[in-house]
């Protein structure tokens, strides 16, 4: 469970409402674009489905609820999961992450240092604003460069694999491009639409966002976890 939402939390990948650019843009533009958009993004707040498939069992697991995100100046990055189908939470004030499953009567207890440790660290710096995807990654256009609805799909391979990423796909919005390309800054727009994260064992997960709010001031209460009553607690 931990190392499928390890990566899953790789994944804090939100944007709004999208129009088509007038001018194709080249992979430069789109990587830059996906790169601003993180650099001003203080909080965020959306819908989330969510598909993993699992490749030994060919089996699909599907999720859906809501993500919390906020990014302070001087600390990592805070989230929580309030997933509605299966019940279940994942929350982090940055320090401690907490995975409750409602229905086992369980948390699991963990740190952030230790869950991103090793080889899982390109983790910690996705989470905390994407890192440099050019600085992390081999980014390439996908076999198709847009989606149907003129977003940009890139393929972007680490240049250090880890268990949890060995390939990473992103549908980049079409209006975040724009703005790079009219004025060379992303205001006010998270740049992800989805995502897909194919870990070193060939499961896949895929995330779309939906309903995001961008840096409205989500309070650092938020983040925190009251574990509660009659609950087992397992620390790793």
């Amino acid at each position: 469970m931990v190392r499928i939402c390890t990566a899953f939390l790789l994944l804090l990948l939100i944007a709004l409402p999208l129009s088509a650019a007038p001018t194709p843009a080249s992979l430069k533009e789109v990587v830059s674009a996906l790169e601003k958009g993180y650099a001003g993004l203080q909080d965020v707040q959306a819908d989330f489905s969510q598909k993993t498939t699992v490749a030994a069992i060919n089996r699909e697991q599907k999720g859906s609820g809501e993500v919390l995100l906020k990014r302070p100046a001087s600390a990592t990055a805070m989230f929580r999961f309030n997933y509605a189908k299966p019940k279940q939470q994942i929350i982090s004030n940055g320090k401690q992450v907490w995975f409750y499953t409602p229905e086992n009567k369980q948390v699991l207890v963990n740190s952030v240092a230790a869950m991103f440790a090793g080889g899982n660290s390109i983790a910690l710096s996705y989470l905390t604003g994407l890192g440099h995807v050019s600085r992390d990654f081999n980014i390439a256009f996908a076999a198709e460069p847009k989606d149907k609805n003129g977003n940009y799909q890139l393929e972007l391979t680490p240049k250090k694999p880890s268990p949890v990423l060995a390939k990473l796909q992103l549908t980049v919005s079409s209006a975040a491009v724009e703005q790079v390309q009219a004025s060379g800054e992303v205001k006010n727009i998270f740049p992800i639409i989805s995502s897909v994260i194919h870990d070193a064992g060939g499961n896949q997960t895929r995330i779309d966002y939906s309903r995001a709010r961008v840096n409205k001031g989500i309070n650092n209460g938020t983040f925190n976890f009251k574990i509660p009553k009659g609950v087992e607690v397992i620390k790793q």
